[in-house]
């Protein structure tokens, strides 16, 4: 005889499910406040260092604001004849990818009440600095391949945790900006 124990289990990820699942009610209810811009102000540095300052951003309906303002540095390393005073653009790439996809899986672990005790994630992506520096025009800029390796202790059952890792795929805007198209438009004011 099998006893199933169907009571919801409860998970303390650091996530407050209630505020995020009331926001998402009230964008549900006025699909205007789902509208986002968020905004990065970039300034050369000097060589090829750019410094750049994230603070606001229009959402929910107004002009909104981070608590402090963040100031990312790029660069790239000596072995350019740059100062490395900075991570490269296609690292933060990375950066993006791997904060993304993990904080969004945090919160799909909270609602599904499953307790994360870990979750460590190994981004990789291969570049061929070819096409960057114009040896070969055949050479694409970017990214040949990204590859996301998890390492996550959870209270949770293999396929529960495969299933994190599929929805936290599924929810994540960095993941889908650089899985599909995404419109990038420049100009010179």
């Amino acid at each position: 005889m099998t006893i199933t124990d169907n009571t919801p289990r409860a998970a303390d990820n650091g996530v407050d499910v209630e505020h995020l699942f009331g926001a998402k009610q009230h964008m549900t209810d006025a699909p205007e406040l789902a509208q986002f811009q968020f905004r990065a102000e970039a300034e050369w540095a000097g060589g090829v260092h750019t410094r750049t300052t994230l603070e606001k951003f229009d959402g929910a309906g107004g002009e909104q604001s981070h608590h402090t303002e963040f100031v990312l540095d790029t660069d790239h390393p000596e072995l350019f004849a740059a100062t490395d005073r900075g991570i490269t653009g296609p690292e933060m790439m990375l950066v993006a990818l791997a904060g993304c996809l993990t904080g969004t899986m945090a919160s799909v672990a909270q609602n599904r009440g499953i307790q994360l005790h870990s979750v460590r994630a190994s981004v990789e992506g291969d570049l061929d600095l070819s096409g960057i520096l114009g040896i070969d025009p055949e050479v694409r800029n970017g990214y040949r391949a990204i590859r996301v390796s998890y390492d996550i202790d959870a209270e949770a059952t293999p396929a529960e945790v495969e299933a994190l890792v599929a929805q936290a795929q599924k929810r994540s805007s960095v993941y889908d900006n650089l899985t599909n198209p995404t419109a990038v438009v420049v100009s010179v004011r």
